[in-house]
């Protein structure tokens, strides 16, 4: 299961695993954003890498704009997949505290 949805601050909540089965619905949402975004990963379990290659996707886009994604409370395991893929350099990425 994955949700994602604008949470009460404005940031983007993420919600459950972002895998293949739900990369439509993530790229449907993600297709719609304009500007500048923060991505709340409090919630998120799993992220795969067609979840990586949404978010690359987006970030380019928003890129050829001057804007672009910050990813917050990013869990350990999530942040090693960004680590282990290179992610971490394309993304500003903060831990959860």
């Amino acid at each position: 299961m994955f949700e994602i949805e604008y949470g009460d601050g404005g940031a983007v909540m993420c919600r459950g695993r972002l895998d293949a089965a739900q990369c439509e619905k993530a790229e449907a949402f993600m297709g719609e954003l304009e500007g500048e975004n923060t991505l709340d990963f409090t919630d998120l379990e799993y992220i795969s890498s067609a979840g990586l290659g949404i978010l690359l996707k987006t970030q380019k886009r928003l890129a050829g704009s001057s804007a672009g994604l910050k990813i917050i409370n990013v869990n350990n395991h999530i942040y090693d997949v960004f680590r282990y893929s290179g992610f971490h350099a394309i993304f500003d990425i903060e831990a959860k505290e």
